[in-house]
């Protein structure tokens, strides 16, 4: 318990970070710039931390910019609104997002540009010798953990969420963001704010100021909401790791 459990939560911090800094806030939205070297260093990192479950750059980004284009309409890659459960939407993302990565879909140019690219991490992370090989790894990391360190079996249900940890990142933060909480701002869609202080997805559940303030870098937009990743986005600037990117916060993308 005492080495699986710090394990997970730090597999669960570590990838959210990369998803909601890198992928999302850096790919989709261009909040901010970087040097080609910290560039390619979070690229690498976001290998690292989603492993079994990597999601490119490019598709996540143009996934996303639809998603704000389209929000909770037919046309939204996941949107709750139009599907049964939260497994089924997942399902559909998936299915949009494998035609985006694979070019079997035709994407509108105002989505498909300026996102960063790594010809070998793209073929890394999206091989299935390196989805597999890091499944093998948690498991053999659990395994070991059971037999020498006295873990509880019921800790081993915990291995599915290591497997998909990008994915249950995306369908908590879509599921909910779009369907509980409460709402600063009208949007015409159904964008929610879930916490007040989003400890758990790093500032991703605030979805109603986000989807106000596209490229506004803190999604908390009251006095008492608070956005764990706009410290270290400060941080990162104090120390000119990145610059931000001026453009109005309310620009799409």
């Amino acid at each position: 318990m005492y080495l699986v459990l710090p394990a997970f939560i730090f597999h669960w911090y570590l990838s959210l970070f990369s998803q909601t800094f890198f992928l999302h806030r850096y790919s989709a939205h261009k909040m901010f710039t970087m040097s080609k070297f910290w560039e390619k260093f979070f690229y690498f990192l976001t290998y690292l931390s989603q492993g079994s479950s990597y999601l490119s750059p490019r598709a996540y980004a143009i996934l996303h910019r639809m998603h704000h284009a389209f929000s909770d309409t037919e046309k939204d890659p996941h949107s709750p609104h139009f599907s049964s459960n939260v497994f089924t939407m997942m399902w559909k993302t998936k299915d949009i997002y494998n035609a985006v990565l694979n070019n079997r879909s035709k994407v509108e140019e105002r989505f498909d540009h300026n996102y960063p690219f790594s010809e070998t991490i793209e073929k890394l992370g999206d091989s299935w010798i390196s989805r597999i090989g890091w499944g093998v790894f948690y498991s053999l990391f659990y395994i070991v953990a059971f037999v020498y360190f006295d873990m509880h079996w019921a800790f081993f249900f915990l291995l599915p969420v290591h497997f998909l940890m990008g994915p249950v990142h995306g369908a908590i933060v879509n599921w909910s963001g779009h369907k509980y909480g409460y709402q600063n701002h009208d949007n015409n869609d159904q964008s929610k704010n879930s916490l007040v202080f989003d400890l758990l997805m790093m500032g991703e559940l605030f979805q109603n100021n986000h989807h106000k303030l596209p490229n506004n870098s803190n999604f908390a937009s009251k006095w008492y909401e608070f956005d764990p990743t706009y410290p270290v986005i400060k941080l990162l600037t104090w120390t000119r790791i990145i610059k931000p990117n001026i453009k109005p916060a309310d620009a799409k993308f």
